[in-house]
């Protein structure tokens, strides 16, 4: 199975639920977010850039500081951790046809349809859940 190169919401969906369930509310560095996504700290700050803006993160300068968590978990859903990183990309990896060919203009079409759809279907099951939920494991639960 081909795995996805885009891992920004995945390594936000980690490092939201990581901050949740820091007890003792401290800051946590960028170093210690990137050793427990196993990704560089350098891609960790910058997925964390979009959940800073919008207020779901705080980064504290200095010796002590690093990341922390700005809201309740609860009223983290993924869909819009999902929105926040994702925006309008295409999730299909769609291609740019020669606008010439009329055959690739209506597949185009119809591909630019179906990912409208297939992300509209992503957003609705991800609104079903929250970055505590996340944290307690309840992401498998039926319907």
């Amino acid at each position: 199975m081909a795995r996805s190169t885009n891992t920004q919401f995945a390594v936000a969906v980690h490092v939201l639920t990581y901050l949740s369930g820091v007890a003792d509310g401290r800051p946590v560095s960028s170093e210690q977010l990137s050793e427990s996504t196993n990704v560089n700290p350098v891609y960790v700050r910058r997925v964390l850039g979009p959940l800073r803006e919008a207020g779901l993160v705080l980064s504290r300068p200095g010796a002590r500081g690093g990341w922390e968590l700005a809201t309740d978990p609860r009223s983290i859903t993924l869909a819009q951790v999902w929105r926040l990183l994702q925006g309008a990309d295409p999730i299909l990896g769609l291609h740019g046809p020669d606008p010439a060919c009329e055959i690739g203009r209506g597949v185009q079409k119809s591909l630019t349809a179906l990912d409208r759809a297939v992300s509209g279907a992503v957003a609705a099951e991800l609104e079903r859940f929250t970055v505590q939920d996340v944290l307690n494991g309840d992401v498998d639960r039926p319907e």
